[in-house]
């Protein structure tokens, strides 16, 4: 894998420190701003609020700059949302630091996705994005936990201060590392939002947010299953969120050679395995090992689907695919405030703690549902691969460590064809 990916896991990690980070920083912040716990909340829906926005709008503006310099771009966004998040003197301000700083994440994801794939050679690429992918669930095991401890100890604004310096660090790695890219050829907002109405791209976007509120709808309330049906201690939490973060990243590290060998079977066998995992998470949640298997599990089975769901939009829509990689980091979004909502209903309807679990399982039944209908809707097509008809693809060279080309990166600037009929 060339280096260039190595600088889109760096943004990655980034990003995925500062979404996640706010949930363990809560209490410290709604004490020192003098508001309360569930208004405080708003600052995890305010980052939410700009991905959502920010995923379509800004890869839309986008849509003629070199992808270099738009990542750079995307990536200084980013780095000052963190930055006026640190210095915000009121919780207005601090929400509106928030919606800045979650405006880039999606337009980064789905621009990097292609990015990604246009870097090595033909076959691998879904193994590039899910090596891009790596840096945010990295973030849950290892940067979600330090910038939590580093926020208790030396004040929630030093961490929004870090979070920032890791922007800034990764701005010079793409810089650095990534090869000068144009934009994709003949691209145009008429273009990219014709590609989004495509069938299938938007059979994608919604299996992704049934598929992916089925996992959210467990993790936005693990912690209270944890403490109130397992029975660890509170300080335990963290080490279980850390499972969860390790399950996830096996899950991104399985996800790329499997998705680049038969897209949809994975798609589907993890959609059903999470759908399966789920509903018997409920029955042994009491169980404290059993638990703690399962949680792995669940983020690993989880994050199975984050790839192939990526790739399956990108090949979809391949005469246009960033706006599609992008609105799928909206749809994950979406899914994540939905999940949330329904686990929350259920328990308010007294239920008990671990029926979010079940809830969970419908959801992701319903999300392999609709990838079967899909499948089905798309079995016989024979699409070309992308970039077909169009003259000789172009050549990409990633710079090696002096600067050099390195040439196990180069790579047909055209995605991976598409693999649903493997």
């Amino acid at each position: 894998m060339p280096l260039a990916l190595l600088a889109l896991a760096i943004s990655a990690f980034g990003i995925g420190t500062t979404e996640f980070v706010m949930m363990g920083l809560l209490p410290d912040v709604a004490n020192d701003l003098g508001t309360s716990v569930p208004t405080a909340g708003y600052l995890v829906s305010a980052y939410a609020l700009g991905v959502v926005i920010g995923a379509p709008l800004l890869t839309a503006l986008g849509a003629r700059v070199p992808r270099t310099r738009m990542l750079v771009a995307l990536m200084a966004v980013f780095t000052v949302g963190n930055l006026a998040s640190a210095l915000a003197p009121t919780f207005g301000l601090l929400i509106a630091g928030r919606l800045l700083a979650g405006l880039p994440h999606g337009a980064f994801f789905g621009v990097g996705a292609v990015v990604a794939a246009r870097l090595v050679r033909g076959g691998r690429q879904a193994r590039a994005v899910a090596t891009m992918f790596l840096g945010l669930t990295i973030a849950n095991i290892v940067g979600v936990p330090a910038a939590t401890l580093l926020g208790q100890h030396l004040g929630w604004r030093a961490t929004f201060l870090v979070v920032a310096a890791i922007g800034l660090v990764a701005m010079a790695a793409l810089a650095r590392l990534i090869p000068p890219l144009p934009a994709e050829p003949h691209t145009g907002l008429g273009r990219e939002l014709r590609a989004l109405g495509n069938r299938q791209v938007l059979l994608g976007l919604l299996t992704t947010v049934f598929g992916f509120a089925g996992i959210f709808a467990v993790y936005s309330y693990l912690a209270s299953m944890m403490t109130e049906v397992t029975g660890f201690a509170a300080g335990s939490v963290p080490l279980v969120l850390a499972l969860f973060g390790i399950g996830m990243t096996l899950g991104a590290l399985a996800a790329g050679p499997l998705t680049d060998r038969a897209l949809r079977p994975t798609l589907y066998g993890s959609l059903g395995a999470l759908a399966v995992i789920l509903a018997a998470f409920h029955f042994v949640a009491p169980v404290k090992w059993a638990a703690l298997v399962g949680v792995v599990l669940i983020g690993a089975t989880g994050f199975l689907t984050t790839t192939p769901l990526q790739m399956l939009v990108m090949n979809k829509a391949r005469q246009a695919p960033t706006l599609a990689a992008a609105s799928n980091q909206s749809a994950f979004n979406l899914a994540n405030a939905g999940g949330a909502w329904i686990g929350g209903l259920v328990l308010s309807a007294g239920w008990g703690w671990t029926a979010p679990a079940l809830a969970g399982a419908v959801l992701a039944a319903a999300g392999l549902v609709v990838a079967l209908v899909a499948g089905l809707l798309d079995r016989g097509a024979g699409d070309a691969p992308p970039g077909a008809g169009g003259g000789a693809p172009t050549r990409i060279v990633a710079r090696g460590r002096e600067g050099e080309p390195a040439p196990a990166a180069a790579a047909e600037a055209a995605l991976a064809p598409d693999v649903a009929g493997r």
